[in-house]
């Protein structure tokens, strides 16, 4: 069963004081990992200053502790993380919307068969990788594009 956790892109930005922590303790992560097999994460409130007995100590494989840490170093840079089930599908609407194009634009693309879809009853559903794959596709057909254009500038004199 897959769960979607859809948070607000305006709630998921986080201010420079929480990027700060989010940064320390991606440092921290990494830091116990580069010099030991630390698998272990105690989670003290914020009026907590010691560990104690009753503290809840998560036990981890250091190879997940690893993507916590890539994932708060992403997030401490103000990207956005994006994390899905790998052969995830998506809707139209969820796929045209990776793209920042229209539904109808997308529809046409599929009908095309520009990327690749199944159908799950009478509706279209995409691959997260295959969308991905037909982006870098379209952005290396531009930067070509932006090249040529670019060389032809010079060999014309214009710049």
């Amino acid at each position: 069963m897959h769960e979607t956790i859809d948070i607000d892109s305006k709630d998921a930005a986080l201010t420079d004081t929480e990027s700060v922590l989010v940064r320390a303790a991606q440092r921290c992560i990494v830091s116990a990992l580069d010099h030991s097999r630390a698998n272990k994460i105690a989670l003290l409130s914020a009026d907590t200053k010691k560990i104690t007995a009753e503290t809840p100590i998560l036990e981890l494989p250091p190879k997940v502790l690893r993507f916590v840490a890539t994932i708060l170093g992403a997030m401490a840079e103000g990207k956005t993380v994006v994390l899905l089930p790998k052969g995830q599908t998506l809707t139209t609407v969820q796929a045209a919307q990776f793209l920042n194009v229209s539904r109808p634009f997308l529809t046409k693309l599929l009908k095309e068969g520009k990327i690749p879809f199944v159908m799950v009853g009478s509706h279209r559903r995409i691959v997260y990788e295959d969308l991905v794959n037909y982006k870098n596709k379209i952005r290396i057909s531009q930067d070509e594009a932006m090249n040529a254009l670019a060389n032809q500038a010079q060999e014309l004199g214009l710049v």
